[in-house]
Formats: C-alpha cells, sequence, structure tokens
C-alpha cells in the first residue's frame, strides 16, 4: 500500500518533530486543530503515524470537566496506524507495521500482571490520569508550553510518541478504522461479556445501554452463544440498531424491566447483566433482575459520589456475584489481535459500529454529533490511504 500522508517536519530551532494536533487548551473550550511539536520516541517507546481514531465519551467527560486531567492536552484513547521509529529496547514492532494502540500499557512485571490481570497494572496506573508517559514526562509541546497527553495515547493527531506496550501488532490486511475501536469501546463491552462475565452458550444477557460498549457486550453475548440478549436504551433509534448486533428483545427503561425481564426468564431472572451505564439506579434494577447465583458486571463508570445499592440479604442468600470490568478484563496484547481476527473471519461486525468519519479539522462538529446521540462511533480520519 503506497503511503499517501505527508512526513513530519522538523523545527530548526529544536529539533522537533512538527505535528498537527486536535489542541484542547481548557475545560469545555473548542479543540484548535493546530501545530504542536513533538519529541522523538525514548527508550521502550514508539512512534506511530496514526491513520484514524475513535471519539469516545471519555474524551467529552475529559472536556467537560468530569473526569479530571490536566490541561492542556491532546485527548483521544481509540487509534490505529503505522510505526514510524521505535525508541531503545523496542523489539516486539518495527517500522512498518501497522498497530492498534492499548490504553493500558501494562509492565508485565508487577503482581496483577504476572497473575494475568494485566488491566490492573500498578506500574502504569499512577501515570494514567496524570498526563505524561511512563517516565512522568511528555513529549507534547506548543510553542514554550508543555501539553499534557492523554491515556497514554493522544491520537487526536497525526503522529503521536506511546509507551512501546501500548502499541499491539495487527494484520495490515484489517481497516485501522475498525482496528482503532477495539483499543477502547468494543474491547470494554466484548471483554465485560466473553472475559469477565464469561456468558454461557443457551444463556441470558441483560445489557444497559446500546452505545458502543453496550453494542460491543451484545456482540460478545451473541459470539459465546447467549439465548436470550436483552437490551435497554432510552433511545429508539439505539435500541432498534441493537437487534442488527445480536439482541433478541428491546425495552426502553421503565420501573417495570425487572417484572419484563422475567417473563422473559419463567419467573427467575438474566444468567448475567452487564451495566454500560453508570448510574445507580440501574445498578440496583440490574441486580434485582439477575436470577440466584447470577452475575451482574459493572462497566459503566459511575460519579465519584455514586454509591449503588441493593438489598444485603438478597446478594447473601442468591449467591450474586456483583464485579467490575475495567477495560473488558482484557489481556490487550492478545485480546485485541485476537478481536480483529473473528471481525475479518465475519464473526462480529465491527464496521458496523462505525456511524461517520470526519477529518480531523471537523472534531468539533463531530463531538457535537456525538453529543447529540447521533453516532454509534464516530472516527477521526487522518490518513485516508491508510485507514481503509
Amino acid at each position: 500500500m503506497e503511503l499517501s500522508a505527508p512526513q513530519p517536519t522538523m523545527s530548526r530551532e529544536s529539533h522537533l518533530m512538527e505535528i498537527t494536533a486536535a489542541y484542547l487548551s481548557g475545560a469545555n473550550q473548542p479543540f484548535e486543530v493546530t501545530m504542536l511539536h513533538l519529541d522523538p520516541p525514548k527508550a521502550s517507546e514508539v512512534l506511530v503515524r496514526i491513520a484514524a481514531t475513535g471519539i469516545c465519551a471519555s474524551d467529552a467527560h475529559t472536556r467537560s470537566g468530569r473526569i479530571p486531567s490536566p490541561l492542556p492536552c491532546v485527548l483521544g484513547h481509540e487509534g490505529a496506524g503505522v510505526v514510524e521509529a521505535v525508541g531503545e529496547n523496542v523489539t516486539h514492532v518495527a517500522v512498518g507495521d501497522h498497530v492498534a494502540l492499548s490504553w493500558m500499557p501494562n509492565c508485565g512485571q508487577c503482581r496483577h500482571c504476572v497473575s494475568g490481570r494485566p488491566v490492573l497494572c500498578t506500574a502504569a496506573a499512577p501515570y494514567l490520569l496524570a498526563g505524561t508517559l511512563l517516565d512522568g514526562t511528555t513529549r507534547l509541546h506548543h510553542d514554550s508550553e508543555d501539553v499534557f497527553h492523554y491515556s497514554f495515547l493522544s491520537t487526536f493527531a497525526n503522529y503521536t510518541v506511546v509507551p512501546g506496550a501500548s502499541a499491539i501488532k495487527i494484520d495490515p490486511g484489517v481497516s485501522l478504522s475498525v482496528a482503532a475501536l477495539v483499543g477502547c469501546a468494543i474491547m470494554t463491552g466484548y471483554g465485560a461479556a466473553v472475559n469477565r462475565a464469561q456468558v454461557r452458550p443457551g444463556s441470558s444477557v441483560l445489557v444497559y445501554g446500546a452505545g458502543g460498549v453496550g453494542l460491543s457486550a451484545v456482540m460478545g453475548a451473541r459470539l459465546s452463544g447467549a439465548g436470550k440478549i436483552i437490551v435497554i436504551d432510552p433511545v429508539e433509534s439505539k435500541r432498534i440498531e441493537a437487534l442488527d448486533f445480536g439482541a433478541t428483545h428491546i425495552f426502553a427503561p421503565g420501573d417495570d424491566i425487572v417484572d419484563r425481564v422475567k417473563e422473559l426468564t419463567d419467573g427467575f431472572g438474566v444468567d448475567y447483566a452487564i451495566d454500560a451505564v453508570g448510574v445507580p439506579a440501574v445498578v440496583g434494577q440490574a441486580f434485582d433482575a439477575t436470577v440466584a447465583g447470577g452475575t451482574l458486571v459493572c462497566v459503566g463508570v459511575p460519579a465519584p459520589e455514586a454509591r449503588p445499592s441493593f438489598p444485603g440479604p438478597n446478594l447473601v442468600r442468591d449467591e450474586k456475584i456483583v464485579t467490575g470490568s475495567l477495560y473488558g478484563s482484557s489481556r490487550p496484547s492478545t485480546d485485541i489481535p485476537k478481536i480483529l481476527d473473528l471481525y475479518r473471519a465475519g464473526l462480529l461486525p465491527l464496521d458496523k459500529m462505525i456511524s461517520a468519519t470526519y477529518p480531523l479539522n471537523d472534531i468539533n462538529k463531530a463531538f457535537d454529533d456525538m453529543a447529540a446521540g447521533r453516532l454509534t462511533r464516530g472516527v477521526l480520519v487522518l490518513d485516508e490511504a491508510l485507514a481503509s
């Protein structure tokens, strides 16, 4: 494939790379597409030319200040592209490799990594919301000012430097627009169903929320062989769309949801409930709609002060399991390629997630469309030749 993107230039004064990025100067400010400077990769880091990047509610929440993050920054944490350069000690990817990016660059050595739960990596966690890379510094600069990273990735730019462990090599035949989404929304929802809930064939699953994460949970449940997949969402168009991804029943939210779910499950309730909303009342309702011995997986992140509640005696008497799931409880280095292999085999309709694509210059319109509920997933295309 011929690569048509313009090559980065170098500043005569600083010898830094000049890149184009969506710069966020402060909370609730519009994005400014402008030139920034980017340091070359240090040891164990990778320079990636971004082909495509998804826009996520987490980006919007950070822009609004709901999720605290240092500013100014370059947002974006769902990205895919091509390796342009590698720092010392990087051997798992090489220049020219196609990569999807993971926002959890696990160290492989801490307690959680060696126990098989890399998304809980204690080495990466302190820096995740600090706006730096793993050495506590930033590679981004605007004039004389340092610019913070976002979730290690900052994919709203045509080039970015990321931790080496964040760059996951993928098959070059996969659309990079699709691969970008696997880095967050798809992994989070799919993994909640497949990795955390471990949905069994013939079982019943209840999913709250039909956005990117919820629909990915639906796809995971369907691939796992669930017999009934019930989706709850207030937006009619999203409920209808859920049917295309594998839902068997759809409902608008309401006080009677538990009764309606039990009517569909012989009075018992579902085997698994997955909450992709993060509202305490929804968590309580999902708990009530789950069968004795069933599992409730909490994926949506509630406000810091939120305290979901459910009857304590029922938790014990019914032996229900209530568990969280971060990033699909995944092993990104193996799960990202696995999900893309399933997509190429026709088993996961990931491309149907993309509602619209935008050039980087239209990023503010893309966020307006997301806020208005017009998108399942919007994708910023930074290199059309690569992204297709």
